[in-house]
């Protein structure tokens, strides 16, 4: 677990940051505390990957293509 802040990370530093979460929670080798405290840095970083990833998504429904396939730009989606 590192010490970065949730909201600083990319998608892919906090998606390999909440499979070690899972990872050290199945195994339960750890205290009940820390295990709380895993489980809220696990939900921290699942909404943070949640968010960066319909983020992704509405930018790649937002590309236009031509009639050849190729892009032509983007539109402006809503709430962006």
């Amino acid at each position: 677990m590192t010490d970065t802040p949730v909201a600083e990370m990319s998608f892919e530093q906090a998606m390999a940051e909440l499979e070690q979460v899972v990872t050290q929670l199945e195994r339960g080798e750890v205290a009940l505390e820390e295990s709380i405290s895993l489980y809220q840095r696990g939900s921290e970083l699942r909404k943070h990957c949640e968010t960066k990833l319909k983020a992704a998504e509405e930018k790649v429904a937002a590309i236009t293509l031509d009639a050849n396939g190729e892009p032509t730009g983007t539109k402006p989606v809503e709430g962006l």
